[in-house]
């Protein structure tokens, strides 16, 4: 090693134009990199994914996995192009998260889970919706409303003033909602005959 080094400085001492002017190119190659190179606060490092949700309220934990998630599963193993999926099964919640290879579109992933979607007969109640494609930053912020309000009020004060105001908020694509009674409004058509003799 010592020899090597000797050598390099030998050289060096040698053509010290050639130096030079390597050094000159080398600086000048720097700056231009430097000047070229996108700089994002959050690069987007993550996989292609697409993240199905659903809700299935009041059911265990078990009733899900079976009768949800499991099904689920079986049709996103066959999306081509995929690496992996995942999954967690919640109380009333599903959530399946489809990774794809590295060259594959958010628009393409999507779409193939959209489609894959089309042919699946879920129980009755479940709702599905697939998350917007997201990246690094994709799930920010999580909230709990807590009050003394009934549940069904506090869930359409959430519908109607805080997932609205949340959604104005440049860069938000989506808010997921998740517990709380949908609040119903029934009409009744009451009918009254008089006859009159």
């Amino acid at each position: 090693m010592h020899k090597f080094v000797k050598n390099i400085i030998a050289f060096s001492l040698q053509n010290h134009v050639f130096v030079l002017f390597m050094t000159v190119i080398l600086f000048v190659a720097g700056i231009i990199c430097y000047t070229n190179t996108p700089i994002e606060a959050y690069p987007d490092v993550t996989n292609t994914r697409v993240r199905v949700i659903t809700q299935w309220s009041g059911r265990s934990a078990e009733e899900v996995e079976k009768f949800v998630t499991l099904p689920i599963m079986r049709v996103m193993n066959t999306i081509p192009r995929k690496t992996d999926v995942r999954s967690t099964s919640l109380f009333g919640l599903s959530v399946i998260t489809v990774i794809f290879e590295d060259d594959v579109d958010d628009f393409f992933a999507q779409q193939y889970a959209s489609n894959r979607m089309q042919d699946l007969d879920l129980p009755e109640g479940a709702e599905t919706s697939i998350e917007p494609p997201s990246g690094a930053t994709g799930e920010i912020y999580r909230y709990v409303l807590k009050s003394d309000l009934p549940i069904r009020e506090v869930s359409a004060i959430n519908e109607w003033v805080v997932k609205r105001e949340l959604l104005s908020v440049p860069g938000v694509a989506d808010i997921v909602t998740f517990g709380g009674e949908e609040k119903i409004f029934a009409v009744l058509n009451l009918s009254i005959q008089i006859s009159v003799n």
